[in-house]
Parts: structure tokens; sequence; C-alpha cells
């Protein structure tokens, strides 16, 4: 019997080191910033770094990254017209740069989505088998409601029915995927820095800028 699959959800992936180096040195500044808010800096006086999640403000218009944000901006128009997008339809707005880093205890990032966003994406600076990683759930309501139990299999193998997966990265992963999934980080112990980016584009009309 024929087997269709139907309704799947792409996530691309590719190990490119060309910007690990720049983009460490670069974000150096963006995270003592970050951990020079006034918040963080109240966290650190009463927990240390257990539990926090660095996070820079939106870095989309700084010249820093702008031959990476050119990059991915690129390979996200390509991730969309390979979904069977029209893309020529569309001007593409990164609406959304950030750098990220957990705390050298406890550091995680809670399940969520990006509203209104039609590309995501990170990209790993620090980690190793040590740290934490991306988990991504199955989009599907109907699924979700009716998920049956699964045979043992290698976790190395990804079946449609999984409720979720997750990736292990490297310094230099880039990771693509639709707005609408829901992602999180597991839990970080510390033991190595955990350092990533992570971007947002949305996709408008063409016929919006024309007006």
């Amino acid at each position: 019997m024929e087997k269709l699959n139907c309704f799947s959800t792409s996530i691309w992936h590719e190990q490119n080191l060309n910007f690990v180096e720049s983009l460490n040195k670069v974000s150096n500044k963006y995270i003592k910033e970050a951990k020079n808010f006034e918040k963080n800096k109240q966290h650190r006086k009463e927990y240390g770094d257990f539990g926090i999640s660095y996070h820079s403000r939106n870095l989309v218009e700084e010249q820093d990254f702008i031959e990476f944000r050119n990059y991915v901006a690129n390979k996200s128009v390509e991730y969309l017209y390979d979904q069977g997008v029209k893309t020529d339809r569309y001007n593409y707005l990164m609406t959304e740069l950030w750098v990220q880093e957990f705390g050298k205890k406890a550091g995680h990032h809670s399940s969520h989505i990006h509203g209104n966003q039609h590309v995501s994406g990170f990209y790993f600076l620090k980690c190793g088998p040590e740290t934490s990683y991306p988990l991504f759930y199955d989009p599907r309501n109907g699924a979700m409601a009716t998920k049956l139990d699964l045979r043992e299999h290698d976790r190395n193998q990804i079946f449609s029915d999984d409720p979720v997966i997750n990736f292990k990265p490297q310094p230099g992963s880039l990771i693509i995927f639709p707005g609408y999934l829901r992602h999180e980080f597991v839990l970080d112990h510390g033991i190595k820095p955990f350092r990533f980016i992570h971007f947002n584009i949305q996709a408008v009309p063409s016929e919006v800028f024309k007006k």
C-alpha cells in the first residue's frame, strides 16, 4: 500500500561553524548588558545564577549581526519555498533576534510558541553533551488528544506519532522551524556554558509595501 506523509512539520538543520567565533565574541557585550539589567542584578543578588536565563535586547538592527542575519533570512525563505509557499508574493521581516545564555545552574526556558511569526530558528554558540537542548512538540491538537502508546524504538529514529522530539546541538548547529511549533529548553545543570541565538521572521504580503 502506498504511504503518503501528509501535513508534516519540517525542521531544517545544518552544521555551520562560519559564524561561531565571531558571534561569540560580539555577543559577550550583549550578555554582559543583560546581566546588568536591574531585574537580573536583583535576582543574582538573591539567588546567584540559579534558574536564570540572560536574554539580550532585540539585536535585529545591530551591525554586528548583519552577515548572519542575511544568511539565515535567505535560508528561511528557502525553507518556506520548500514548504510550497509562493515566496515571491511576500516581503520578509526579521522581527526579533537575540542572544541568550543560561546561568550556571538550573537554567531553562519553558514551553512556548512565537505568535504571528512564520519562521523561527536557533543558532548555537556554546553547547555540548552536558548542556541544555531544545524539545519540539507535535503541533497537531487532534493528534495530541488521541495519542496511543508507542512501541519501543531507537530514539534516534523519528516516527510521525512521536509527541515530542529533541535535538542535541553542537556549536554551529542551525535549526529552522515554523513559528507555530511549540518548543522549550530542558533544564541545564551549568556544567558547561550554554549560549544560543534565537530569531523570528514574518512574511508580509508584498501589496502592503506598495500602499
